[in-house]
This record gives C-alpha cells, sequence and structure tokens, in this order.
C-alpha cells in the first residue's frame, strides 16, 4: 500500500539533501557537465525546480508540462542562471509542492502525468522522491547509486522493474540482490531468460541507465541486456 504522507516525509528529506549537495557548488561548477549527456549542472538544478512545479499542476488536475517543447524551453532557459538564483528556485518550487500535497484531497484519486500516463495521486510523493534522489547522482556531487536510501534503492528497483515488464525487446529477467531480494523483469525477447547478481545500487544502475549501467553485475556468461531510455 502506497504511504503517500510517509513519502512527503522522505521528500522533504531528499529535498534537504539536495539543497545542502546544491549549496556548495560554485558558479562555474553549475556550468560544468552533470553526469546527463548534453546537460551541465545548471540544466539538472533547472529539471528539478520545473519539476516540482509539474507535479504540483498534476495534483491541481492541470497538465504537467503545457508540451514537451516548453518543458525543455524553460529548462534551457533556467539552465545558466547563477547558483544564488538556482538555489532560490529550488527552495520555492519546493515550497510550493509542499504547500499544494498538504491540501485535503482525495489520494486514490487518477492524475495524469507526462505523455498522458496515469497513476495514483498517492504516488506522485514517491515519483518527486525519485527525481530528487536519481538527479542528485547525476548531477555528480559526490553523491552515487550506493548513497541512496535504502528503502528508496528497494522500491526503485521494484518500480522500475515492474516498468520493464513486458516489454518484447527485453528478454525474461531476474535481478538477484546479494542481500537476498529478488525481483522479475523484462518480457517475451527470444533467448534465453538472464539472472542478474549483484549489489541494489548495481541493479538499480542498470534498471536506471545510471553509474556503470550494470557492468558490475555478474550476468552468468550471458550478454547484458539493453534497455530502452527512461
Amino acid at each position: 500500500m502506497i504511504d503517500h504522507v510517509r513519502d512527503l516525509a522522505s521528500v522533504r528529506e531528499a529535498t534537504d539533501r539536495f539543497l545542502s549537495a546544491a549549496g556548495k557548488l560554485g558558479d562555474d561548477a553549475v556550468a560544468g557537465p552533470s553526469r546527463l549527456p548534453g546537460w551541465t549542472r545548471g540544466h539538472v538544478l533547472a529539471h528539478i525546480a520545473r519539476n516540482a512545479d509539474a507535479l504540483a499542476n498534476v495534483l491541481s488536475g492541470r497538465p504537467m508540462y503545457a508540451s514537451s517543447e516548453s518543458r525543455d524551453a524553460d529548462i534551457a532557459r533556467d539552465a545558466a542562471r547563477p547558483l544564488d538564483a538556482h538555489l532560490a528556485d529550488l527552495r520555492e518550487s519546493a515550497e510550493r509542492l509542499s504547500a499544494r500535497a498538504a491540501a485535503p484531497a482525495d489520494w486514490t484519486r487518477t492524475v495524469v502525468m507526462r505523455n498522458g500516463v496515469t497513476d495514483q495521486a498517492a504516488r506522485v510523493p514517491f515519483r518527486r522522491w525519485i527525481e530528487l534522489e536519481l538527479h542528485l547522482v547525476d548531477l555528480d556531487a559526490g553523491y552515487e547509486l550506493a548513497d541512496l536510501p535504502e528503502e528508496f534503492t528497494g522500491r526503485e528497483i521494484a518500480f522500475l522493474a515492474e516498468r520493464w515488464s513486458g516489454r518484447p525487446e527485453v528478454p525474461a529477467v531476474t535481478l538477484v540482490a546479494d542481500d537476498g531480494r529478488s525481483w522479475r523483469t523484462g518480457g517475451t525477447a527470444e533467448g534465453a531468460p538472464v539472472t542478474l547478481t549483484g549489489s541494489p545500487a548495481a541493479l538499480l544502475g542498470w534498471l536506471a541507465g545510471r553509474g556503470g549501467k550494470g557492468a558490475e553485475l555478474d550476468t552468468g556468461g550471458a550478454a547484458l541486456p539493453a534497455l530502452p531510455p527512461l
């Protein structure tokens, strides 16, 4: 069962971590490359701020973004700002989302995300938590996949495993963590099923296209399956 109240508390903690890490950057570092191809750290910071407003739109019953083009344009517009402007925007946008989430609402209702994807309103806080944690890794500011909270890593593995389930271009995959947990994903691609074994951080890296992207996983001699981009 989704506990949106607990997830909102996790979002607040993750927001504080993100702001603390971002606050240690300088203007030169903000203009430097992030771990996302084609994006500077400023692009990542701008995206996180605009994502907060986008999820507030979702909770208000409005479109997440006016269009894909306007989303990209807003990020590009804000990316080159000095650090102080980014930090102020990050704080203020987070506060707007928090205020919207605190309003009385039916958390069982269906909401519309980007590209027409639907979900339960109660999962929106977890989606925000995902943005904060994974993009803090992308910021390349000293926070790695192995530093992610244990609860988050397990839930995000399960979330992404479900996302890639039933995909015909991905072979059937069993994910086995070195702590004993396991998940299934993939679909009906030809070839023998694949078992990937390793740390939860490495499994998440493969699913999310981060870190070593699964290069450190034990595949039992099979080729590492390729996943579509997130």
